[in-house]
Parts: structure tokens; sequence; C-alpha cells
């Protein structure tokens, strides 16, 4: 396995104050009309832009979830916490928002109420990366590094975030990591060990089929770690698709028109408005 840096792996594609957020379950506050537009056949929803237009398929037999999310804030159907007053409001969440952050050949990023990669509706849920079928605890020790990675991203990372004064004995096992860029120090103990130290009462699951891959044209949602979903989405610029991020950001959707126009915001860079998105009649 290539050798993988832990600092970047958390924080690629990602807004980092959004543990700032609270978390809630996306199944409170369903739409009903969202629903029945999801039981339909699947829907293409329309994303305007200062450079010209988008039509985007949405795919709710991948993630459901996500594209719940993604259709009800942007047709204003979902209730969202305005970062800049605090209080909870609907309408369409997309409006007036840019691309903050473009990367040539890589992606284009949107959904930042804040312009800054550092907001979000005031709310997050769970990824829909893969198959929940035949998945069991992982117990016990580990020998693969993609297993230690998994360690450090879902039951370190959330730890860390959330707690003032770290255990000392996982400060430095992180800080081992750091400096090896390697999942691998954490494979000196058992995964009982984590969730012992860390207080968390889920177990690591091990992961079903991937659903889908991060490839050229999709939509995915940005995160700041497993599990941090919000507002924020990519598009991938990418002809080759970046299959190292499969797995680590949900995939809801293709542009199935006017990939030119995402190839125009990459060529122009940071601060393309986004004029509207709306699902398409």
């Amino acid at each position: 396995m290539r050798p993988l840096c832990l600092v970047l792996v958390l924080t690629v594609l990602s807004f980092p104050s959004c543990n700032a957020q609270k978390k809630k379950n996306l199944s409170s506050g369903t739409n009903t009309a969202d629903q029945t537009v999801l039981q339909e056949k699947k829907p293409v929803v329309l994303m305007k832009t200062e450079l010209g237009d988008m039509e985007i398929e949405m795919w709710p037999d991948i993630a459901p979830k996500t594209v719940e999310n993604f259709i009800g804030l942007a047709s204003g159907t979902k209730e969202f916490t305005d970062p800049k007053t605090g209080q909870k409001v609907k309408r369409p969440f997309y409006d007036g928002l840019t691309f903050h952050r473009v990367i040539n050949d890589f992606m284009i990023q949107g959904g930042c109420p804040l312009g800054t990669g550092s907001g979000g509706p005031g709310y997050q849920f769970e990824d829909e990366c893969y198959d929940t079928a035949g998945t069991a605890p992982i117990t016990g020790m580990f020998t693969d590094e993609a297993t230690a990675v998994r360690v450090y991203q879902e039951i370190l990372t959330p730890y860390f975030r959330s707690t003032q004064n770290p255990d000392a004995e996982l400060v430095a096992l992180a800080q081992e990591c750091q400096q090896q860029q390697s999942g691998k120090p954490l494979m000196k103990h058992p995964v009982e060990f984590y969730l012992k130290k860390t207080g968390r009462t889920e177990p690591l699951m091990s992961h079903g089929k991937l659903k889908a891959k991060v490839a050229y044209g999709t939509i995915c949602m940005a995160n700041a770690g497993p599990n941090t979903n919000g507002s924020q989405f990519f598009i991938v610029t990418k002809k080759e698709g970046c299959e190292w991020l499969d797995g680590k950001h949900t995939v809801f959707g293709k542009v199935v028109k006017g990939m030119d126009v995402a190839h125009a915001i990459e060529k122009k860079g940071n601060g393309v408005k986004i004029l509207s998105v709306r699902v398409l009649e």
C-alpha cells in the first residue's frame, strides 16, 4: 500500500469548522414532497451558474439520504440554520452561493453559505459510501493499514475534536502516525483498546461493497471526515477520476449535460456564482 498522509486524508475536500455544527439525523424534518420526487424515476437537477448551466442526474438508489438532503436544501423545503443569524429558516439554500474552492484537474467545490469552506446547514449526517449488507463488527488485532486509517478517521478524529483533554497515550499514537505518515502505529493495540479509550459505544463495522466511485463528472459530498456531511459538494473534473477518495466521500449523482461549464468554472477559479439549483419537472 502506498504511504498515506493522515493529515491530508482528514482534510481534503473538508470544511474544518463543521465540528461546531449540531449533528442530527437526516430523517427528522423529512418533507413529503421530496420523498415523492425520489420515489419516481431518477430526478435531474438544473444548476444555473454565471458561466452556464449543468444538468445533474441524482442517484437516490445509491444515496437516498444524500439526494433527499440536496434536493430539500436546493428547493427550499428543508429547514437549515442560517450561519449569519443563527435562525432556522427554509429557503433555496444554494441560490447565490459560489464555487469557493476550485482546483485544476481535480474538482470544483461549492455549497458553503459563508463562502469560506467552513459553513454548512447547521447539522451533519452519515455517509452512504458502502452497502451495509453482510457487514460485521471489526474486533481484536488488525494487521492491514486500511483498517488502521479507519480507526484513526472514525474513532480517534471525532474523539479529538470533541475532547478538550484527550488521553495522552492516544495523542502519542496519533503523533506517531503523523510522523510516519502511516497508520501502522495503531496496529499495536486491538480495536477494543481504542473503543474503550475514547468511550465510543458503537462498534467499528466492516465495509460492504463500494456503491459508487468518485469518477469524472460525479457530484459528491465534501466532508471533514466520516459522517460529517452537510451542504457542501464537489464535482469531479479530473478525467481519470479520484480513486483515492473512493469510500471517503458519498457519490450521489453525475453531470449528464454541461461538463463544459464545469471545466469553465475550473478554468476561471474560485468565486463563480451559483444562480439557482432546481429539480427539472
